[in-house]
């Protein structure tokens, strides 16, 4: 599925079996859950913390789709082509730091 694809098939379900859209600023706040939910899980399972019981049975892929799902929902309401946005990011990132992490001694 392409990310344009993708944007079409949450519309649509919004439509259909969402109702509507949730305003911009409650799927900011959902957004920010739903990354706190992913956090949770990948600190658990690269960082120090042990998982608790109620973590123990969550998927970090079904986690970062979650997340995925919400900011195409803020994508869509907003008029944003993800596709297209993506697009000028990378181009952004190769001129601004096309040899920045490179030549980082840090990195090395």
């Amino acid at each position: 599925m392409t990310i344009e694809e993708a944007q079409g098939v949450v519309d649509e379900w919004i439509k259909t079996k969402g109702v509507r859209y949730f305003n911009e600023l409650t799927n900011m706040a959902m957004l920010t859950e739903e990354v706190g939910e992913l956090a949770r899980i990948i600190v658990r399972t690269y960082g120090e913390q042990s998982f608790k019981e109620s973590d123990k049975n969550r998927d970090l892929g079904d986690e970062m789709a979650d997340v995925l799902w919400v900011l195409i929902c803020l994508a869509n309401q907003t008029g944003v082509d993800l596709t297209e946005a993506l697009k000028k990011n990378l181009d952004k990132k190769n001129l601004r730091d096309g040899t920045r992490h490179q030549e980082n001694d840090k990195l090395k």
